[in-house]
Order: structure tokens, then C-alpha cells, then sequence
């Protein structure tokens, strides 16, 4: 019946409405619950059936519902609150190669970093690459900066090495140049540079000139998966993402992502019930010049909704025309992009006149602006607002007239923690005072924007919700920089609604979704630590413990190790994540240093207290005469 050790709660068949048809198939119980609703803000105990809440309470208000096929589970006192939902994810792309990548997410200093490449490279077979793609940035390292091409090179003689920093640039070993076919007599691409030694040869430093496709086109020359092993890996992936709390995602979509069929994996695993995390897909024009005309297909094919509360589309974009993409290298100057207006005005009157949502990638108020002009002359004809879900994704400029604009045509905005990874360019670049408004969260919250926050892994930020909260609530980037000032911070209540109910917001799914009530999605997870009380250090080290998305457990952890379903053996064998898994995990700052010392004086005290208990009531304790024979002096 149950799954941990449980008081307070006897399932039995006389139980009151605990017949089949009322019986819950999951319990959680225990929990400090924070709910998100404001009508029932707390709760301990969460009954679920047929993958809903049916009720929240405490053990007196689920009992009812639990029979002897219930499974209840015990938090043991943890914080519980509702599933997380990242408003923009490339968990799509991501899925695909997950399991081929190195990841660096969370790795304090390059001297550890540099030892796993090293040990990668000796376990990769030939013909395979080792890559390091996004998640992690110089500014968390120790040492502060990058690793040399010197140091590549002598980790990985052999093998092929690309490490992504950031949209700012790749580092790629010399058997790596080797095997993407770049020589002396190879052109730099438009908006991009190869840099070079005095002898015209290739270094291995690829820059974004301010365009990173120099980068993701290389990274596309390495080998892929087959089928069966994108499954695995897309599934390992989602098994990460329900590792800090997950249920829920909207796929940004994005480059070298193509319609239909780099949508079969998470489609097939959808059809088998085989997904652990709910994903709104949006769907990207990928070739230059053709985006009217995939725009036309998708709209005459499918609409947004279809679907279901696993698997659904939920409009267009992050890019509608190539050439009213901005970028966000922060090491480079601001880009100055061409006339765009009149394809990008087509595109938008196709969508919004076939009730089509979409989302737009902006980091610069100068696109904002232009993009909104476009807006406002189709409002004069109705279509905006129109009750269709559009967004800005970034936004990082974005000024206050632009937020009055977006707020008076309908607009939303989706909030990613790129400044944790970027901020120190940023600053280097355009200063501290445009850095503290970078973007300005407080600022849409006031004007009533439905706002929504999310990380944009995997290529930049890492895809661990949880700095990307502590950001939204301390201002700080993973440098240690304090980049926002307090005005422009949230509470921890405010960032972790964005973090749940914002996504479901952008989705159209604010009734079922983002909140623990009855009849909302079964979507919750319980914390290694409380992320409401935590020292605010601590909140980029917390992870789940227990995962539950529509009633399902997906992910245990600790007490809760093994509740939730085994996944096949990681393959190939000598993948990175066999040998060192995803997001590297370091002690929370509170459990090292000082409080490490302070937990073992609370040790000792509490040690002198058994002692003496013992000893007043006449019990044997080391050191007293009469008392058994040891052998060993240490407890003489």
C-alpha cells in the first residue's frame, strides 16, 4: 500500500467513499504544500486520481479517498509545491542529443571541467566527437576564464573536441578542424569568423561576428543518433528535467529543428505514453526565403491546441522570418538589421488571421519597437488584439514605452536567466546601470503582463530551473555578480508563479495547469530543501526529491529512490552521461564552510544530551565503570 513509512493514515474498504470509483491512486501526504492558490495557500496532504487532484487538505480531507490499492507516500515534512513549467526550453533538440553531450552545468572550476573532458576523450570510440554545448559559462569557474586550445589539445590529442561557449563563440581541438574540414582555404561565413594564425591556418576559435549559425553548423557536421538511441536519450533527458521538479515545458523550437521530423521522437514516445514531461511545441521556418511558404502549409494543416495535455502545438516561432531575428551576443555590438517589415508583416496577418499564437525572439527594444510598428498597423485593420497568444521571448531592453505597446495590443513576454551566463558581457558592454534593468521583470508586472519565466537551455543557460529562480529573486549572475538592484528582484512567491502558472498562461492552460487545487493536472514536486526558506545561496542547489506529473511518479530521489519507473541502460556505452550524468550538483553553500562545522558542534551537543539522558535513568554510557567488556580502548 504504501510507499515510505506512514502515520496518521489506515486505507481500509469501510473507509467512507472508498470505493473503486473514489479511490485515490496516489496520496502524498506529510508535505508542507504551497499551492499557488490563493484560496487554499497551504496544505500537507494531496490525494490524486485518474492523473487529477480530487482533493487537498490535510490527512482528514484525503482519508476519505484512500483504499488499500492507494499508494501514499510519505514527504517526511518537506516543501511541496506545484510541478515547475519552463516557458522556453529546447528540450526537443535537446532530448535528441543528450546523451552525446558533456555537460558542464554546474561545474565550479575549469581544472574539474578540463579532467572530464580528458576522461571523456579516452572512453569516445573513433569517428565520434566529444561536445560541450551550453549550460555553463567561464564566469562560474574559479579560474575565471576559458579553457586555452592548448589545454583542448592536450586533453584530446586524438579525438574531436567542440566546446560552445555561450553564443559568443566555439573552441574545437585540431582533430576537430580536422574532421568539420576546416583549412586555410576556408571562407569566413557571413557573420561569422574563423579565426586564424599568422600562417592563415585555422586556431580552433570560431566567433559569432554577431551571428552564432558559424557555431551550430559546425556542431551539425558531428555524428547523430539512430532512431531507437534518440528515444533513449530524449527520455534520460526528461528524466534531468523531472530531477529539479519539472512536469511541464514550451519547446521554443528553433535552428537545425525541422518539421516534421525532428518532432517523430517526442511524438512516438507521446503515442506510448512514454513522456514524463507535458511539451507545447512551436514550430520555426528553418530556410531563408521558404518561411511564407511553410507558414502557409502549417496553418492549412494542424492549429494550435491540437494535441493533447502531453504533446501539443502552441503556435509559431521563436522566428517567423529570419530576417527580423536580432542576436544576443552581448560581446558584440548590437546588430543593425535590414528592412524586414513587409515579409515580416505577411507573416504575422497569415497567423493572426488563421487564429494562430506565436512567440518572437527580441533581445533589443530597436527590434521591439519595429516589430510593434507592424502590430499597430494591423490593429488598425482588428487583428490585434484578437485573442490570439503572442509573446516576446527576452527582452532584455526592452523600455517602457515598448512594454506599454505590447500591454495595449495583448501582448505577453517570456523572461529567460541569460544575464546568470551572459551578465558580465552585458556589463563589459552597455554598464552596470543597463545591466540592473536587464530585463526589467518588475516593470511588466506592474503594468498587468502576463509574464512567464523559463531558462532557454541548452545551447546557453543551463536547463536547472532553480538558478534561474535564484536569479529572478537574488539579481545575481553565476559570477556572483549582483546585477539587479532590489527593485527590480521578485519575491519568492512572485518567481516561482512565473515559474508554474506563467507557463501555463502562455499555453491557455491556467485552469488545469500552474496550481495545486481539485481538478487540476496531478503536476508537483517535493524539494531537498524548502525554497521558501532556504538562505537565498542555497535556492540554486535545490532539487527534487519526489516528481509527479498526472498522477505518475517520474522521478525519486533520497527516501524516494526507486518509486518512479527504471529507464533502458544509457547507450551508446561510452556516452558522457553514463559515466558523469547531467547537471553537476555541489553542496549548497549553508551546508559547507561555517555551517558544516556548526552542524557537527549541534552534533556533539545533541550527542551530551543522549549521554546524560541515558545516565539519569541509569543506563550504561562509555566511560562508566560496571559496564560491558571492549575491546577496543577508543570507547574506553
Amino acid at each position: 500500500m504504501s510507499s515510505m513509512p506512514v502515520a496518521g493514515i489506515r486505507p481500509g474498504p469501510s473507509a467512507p467513499d472508498a470505493s473503486p470509483d473514489h479511490t485515490a491512486d496516489l496520496v502524498v501526504r506529510n508535505a508542507k504544500v504551497y499551492t499557488g492558490d490563493p484560496l487554499r495557500p497551504r496544505a500537507s496532504a494531496v490525494a490524486i486520481r485518474a492523473g487529477l487532484i480530487t482533493a487537498i487538505g490535510d490527512d482528514a480531507d484525503v482519508l476519505p479517498q484512500v483504499g488499500p490499492r492507494t499508494r501514499v507516500v510519505d514527504a517526511l515534512g518537506r516543501r511541496a509545491v506545484p510541478g515547475l513549467n519552463d516557458s522556453h526550453l529546447h528540450v526537443i533538440r535537446g532530448g535528441l542529443n543528450y546523451v552525446m553531450e558533456l555537460r558542464w552545468d554546474g561545474v565550479p572550476t575549469l581544472r574539474q571541467a578540463l579532467a572530464m573532458l580528458r576522461a571523456q576523450a579516452e572512453r569516445t570510440p573513433p569517428g565520434q566527437w566529444v561536445r560541450v554545448v551550453g549550460g555553463w559559462s567561464a564566469d562560474q569557474f574559479a579560474e575565471r576564464r576559458l579553457p586555452t586550445l592548448a589545454e583542448l589539445n592536450a586533453a584530446a590529442p586524438d579525438t574531436p573536441v567542440f566546446v560552445l561557449h555561450l553564443y559568443q563563440s566555439a573552441l574545437l581541438n585540431r582533430a576537430a578542424l580536422r574532421a568539420a574540414g576546416f583549412t586555410r582555404d576556408t571562407p569566413d561565413p557571413v557573420g561569422g569568423q574563423i579565426v586564424r594564425a599568422h600562417d592563415g591556418e585555422p586556431t580552433g576559435m570560431l566567433l559569432a561576428a554577431p551571428g552564432a549559425l558559424l557555431l551550430y553548423s559546425t556542431l551539425a557536421k558531428a555524428p547523430t543518433l539512430n532512431e531507437a538511441d534518440k528515444a533513449t536519450s530524449t527520455r534520460h533527458f526528461l528524466r534531468e528535467l523531472n530531477r529539479f521538479g519539472l512536469t511541464s515545458a514550451i519547446d521554443a523550437a528553433g535552428g537545425f529543428q525541422s518539421f516534421p521530423e525532428n518532432y517523430g521522437t517526442v511524438t512516438e514516445l507521446a503515442k506510448t505514453g512514454q513522456l514524463t514531461l507535458r511539451i507545447a511545441y512551436h514550430l520555426f521556418p528553418q530556410t531563408a526565403g521558404q518561411e511564407l511558404d511553410d507558414l502557409r502549409r502549417w496553418v492549412e494543416t494542424v492549429r494550435p491546441g491540437d494535441g493533447d495535455e502531453w504533446l501539443r502545438l502552441n503556435g509559431a516561432g521563436e522566428n517567423l522570418t529570419w530576417a527580423a531575428a536580432d542576436f544576443e551576443n552581448f560581446s558584440e555590438p548590437r546588430p543593425e538589421l535590414g528592412p524586414y517589415e513587409a515579409g515580416f508583416e505577411q507573416a504575422v496577418r497569415l497567423l493572426m488571421e488563421h487564429d494562430w499564437g506565436f512567440r518572437l525572439h527580441a533581445s533589443y527594444d530597436e527590434t521591439i519597437r519595429r516589430d510593434l510598428a507592424v502590430f499597430e498597423r494591423l490593429a488598425a485593420e482588428g487583428l490585434f488584439p484578437g485573442g490570439n497568444r503572442w509573446l516576446f521571448d527576452h527582452a532584455e531592453t526592452v523600455s517602457a514605452a515598448s512594454l506599454d505597446r505590447i500591454a495595449a495590443l495583448g501582448g505577453a513576454v517570456s523572461v529567460q536567466n541569460r544575464m546568470s551566463f551572459q551578465g558580465e558581457a552585458f556589463v563589459r558592454r552597455y554598464g552596470a546601470a543597463a545591466a540592473a534593468d536587464a530585463p526589467p521583470v518588475r516593470a511588466m508586472l506592474e503594468r498587468g503582463l502576463t509574464v512567464a519565466a523559463g531558462t532557454d537551455a541548452t545551447r546557453v543557460s543551463s536547463y536547472n530551473p532553480w538558478v534561474a529562480l535564484h536569479w529572478l529573486v537574488s539579481g545575481r549572475a553565476v559570477s556572483g555578480r549582483t546585477l539587479r538592484p532590489a527593485a527590480n528582484r521578485l519575491s519568492r512567491e512572485e518567481a516561482l508563479e512565473l515559474y508554474t502558472l506563467g507557463g501555463a498562461r502562455l499555453t491557455g492552460e491556467e485552469d488545469v495547469k500552474g496550481r495545486l487545487r481539485v481538478g487540476s493536472y496531478a503536476d508537483l514536486t517535493v524539494l531537498s530543501a524548502d525554497y521558501l526558506t532556504v538562505p537565498e545561496a542555497d535556492i540554486p542547489h535545490i532539487e527534487s526529491v519526489l516528481t509527479v506529473v498526472g498522477g505518475r511518479i517520474v522521478y525519486g530521489a533520497q527516501e524516494h529512490e526507486g518509486l518512479a519507473p527504471e529507464l533502458p541502460a544509457v547507450v551508446p556505452l561510452w556516452s558522457p552521461v553514463a559515466r558523469f550524468g547531467g547537471y553537476q550538483a555541489t553542496p549548497a553553500p549553508s551546508l559547507s564552510g561555517v555551517r558544516q562545522a556548526e552542524r557537527l558542534a549541534e552534533a556533539a551537543a545533541d550527542s551530551d544530551e543522549q549521554r546524560a539522558w541515558r545516565a539519569a535513568r541509569g543506563q550504561w554510557v562509555p566511560g562508566q565503570a560496571g559496564g560491558p567488556a571492549l575491546d577496543d580502548p577508543c570507547f574506553l
